[in-house]
């Protein structure tokens, strides 16, 4: 069996690239990172989804997993919390959020009927606000909390870097379907 082969048969489908792990300590060109890769996921996730039909659409990325369709607009419901979330920990004083579950969300009608394109549309005028956002935050400002009753205090710093991962998690979940089917 050659490495190539070997690699696609260890993947593991539901963590493509792997679970988020943050860094112990956050350099400036980590954070710069992260930031250019929330700049980028709307453009990664129209190429990642650009030409499939509605019965792709319609196809689990994973077994047990949503179809692609409901994790397009799955991605834009998780970052607009996550956009309303660090506003909330710049305005507030480590304000504690309220969490939403995300499977019943991708449940609703517009998760599993609407055009993708919707989400898409959204994601790039949420990630441009985000992204300017982001770059205007000073050394403290990144420090700044919000807490989550279930998985406790997040500082802006942590956030960016989860949804970093979080929207590289998701393209490569829809590239490894679109490989997988030779689409």
């Amino acid at each position: 069996m050659d490495s190539k082969n070997a690699a696609t048969e260890t993947l593991d489908p539901s963590y493509p690239i792997g679970r988020f792990q943050a860094p112990e300590v956050v350099q400036p060109w980590i954070l710069q990172g992260a930031m250019s890769d929330i700049a980028e996921l709307p453009q990664a996730l129209r190429n990642a989804v650009q030409g499939l039909n509605d019965a792709q659409l319609r196809t689990p990325y994973r077994e047990g997993g949503w179809e692609v369709r409901q994790l397009v607009h799955h991605i834009a419901d998780s970052h607009m919390n996550m956009f309303i979330r660090v506003r909330l920990a710049l305005t507030e004083d480590a304000p504690q959020i309220r969490p939403y579950d995300e499977t019943t969300w991708a449940l609703l009608h517009d998760s599993t009927s609407a055009p993708v394109e919707w989400s898409l549309a959204l994601l790039e005028a949420l990630h441009a606000r985000w992204t300017m956002l982001l770059q205007s935050l000073t050394p403290e400002q990144w420090q700044r909390t919000f807490i989550h009753p279930e998985t406790g205090s997040w500082t802006i710093e942590r956030a960016t870097l989860y949804y970093a991962w979080h929207s590289r998690h998701h393209t490569a979940h829809i590239a490894h379907l679109r490989a997988a089917h030779g689409w």
